[in-house]
């Protein structure tokens, strides 16, 4: 048990795991009322006040304006084992120190997530957008799950309920399921269609960004036939520098010709076990491909677990204000890249 719980604690980019299956709860039925949250006026100067809603139009996401936007910023780790890190002052580090322009709620659904402690993990998850909202964040709301085709009627209770709160709140992007692993397009497309349906449900407009096949790789093969039915719909690509190079870059190149939006909502600077063969050069060159298309993207993770994905030391502080003596050799290079 020991070491099957260290597996799946790795990074997510790629990672063959074999889940137990786990039986659905009867969970995740929407409140009788879900609160819709009004919007707020973001603080000056923060990311949201700069660009309000987001938009995909063609092969990008734009602002309010029409301009191109590049959000930048960090991904929680599974909320059942990093809940920890689920904090308002956690957020407000991120805004003050690194200055992130999103955050990622990465709430886990299997093994101990959603399925199990509905009310718990949905509290993480709105603890963080509450907090994110409250700076003018941009923050993801990722059901992050391999086997989401599986929980269908479980993430449409979920992202019906999280559109009815957020939709009037242009800070929120709805992630619909992290990382596919053995689906096809075709799978992951009717489920995507399904989940999309009940968000457009609520009238909630907010970005919707769309795993896809071999752990969110296959965006030229979702670029082939993708989702028309909806409006302001972004495709994952999901890579580790370490295992994913070149080859994914042309993969990525070849869905932007194609003309749909790309959002890299997870990556990390090493082998896609979340652990060893750091490669920060490998990582400067997915950095420079990202900027040169504008490519949004978080890393993966803002944690403190022992493998080299994390951003933190094994022990550091779950309330921020982390000191450089904090920070992983990868910590340390991403806030860099966030502070230039």
């Amino acid at each position: 048990m020991a070491v099957l719980y260290l597996t799946l604690l790795g990074g997510c980019g790629g990672m063959e795991e074999s889940f137990p299956p786990e039986e659905p709860s009867v969970t995740g039925e929407t409140e009788a009322a879900t609160p819709t949250v009004e919007r707020v006026e973001a603080p000056l100067a923060s990311p949201v006040a700069a660009n309000g809603k987001l938009q995909v139009v063609g092969n990008q996401i734009r602002n309010q304006n029409g301009v191109a936007v590049q959000l930048k910023g960090m991904s929680l780790f599974w909320s059942q084992w990093g809940g920890a890190f689920y904090n308002a002052s956690v957020v407000n580090s991120l805004a003050d120190n690194w200055k992130v322009t999103v955050v990622r709620a990465a709430m886990g659904v299997e093994n101990g997530g959603y399925l199990t402690n509905p009310a718990a993990e949905k509290a993480r998850v709105k603890t963080v957008v509450d907090a994110a909202i409250a700076k003018g964040l941009y923050v993801i709301i990722d059901w992050h799950d391999h086997n989401a085709t599986a929980h269908t009627a479980q993430a449409k209770a979920f992202f019906t309920e999280m559109a009815q709160r957020y939709k009037n709140t242009p800070n929120v992007i709805f992630e619909i399921f992290n990382e596919p692993d053995n689906e096809t397009w075709t799978q992951v497309r009717a489920y995507a269609v399904e989940i999309i349906g009940a968000i457009r449900a609520t009238g909630a407009p907010n970005l919707v960004v769309v795993g896809t096949p071999t752990w969110s790789q296959d965006v030229d093969v979702a670029a082939s036939n993708p989702i028309t039915q909806y409006p302001n719909v972004a495709y994952t690509l999901h890579f580790y520098a370490g295992t994913h190079k070149q080859g994914l870059r042309d993969k990525a190149a070849t869905a932007l010709s194609k003309g749909i939006a790309l959002f890299v909502t997870e990556f990390g600077t090493c082998g896609s076990s979340g652990n060893g063969n750091l490669n920060l050069a490998e990582t400067q060159l997915w950095i420079d491909f990202m900027n040169s298309r504008k490519l949004s993207w978080a890393n993966w993770a803002l944690n403190d677990k022992a493998e080299t994905a994390s951003a933190l030391v094994t022990g550091s502080s779950t309330t921020g204000n982390w000191p450089d003596s904090a920070l992983t050799p990868s910590g340390a290079f991403i806030k860099q890249k966030l502070l230039q």
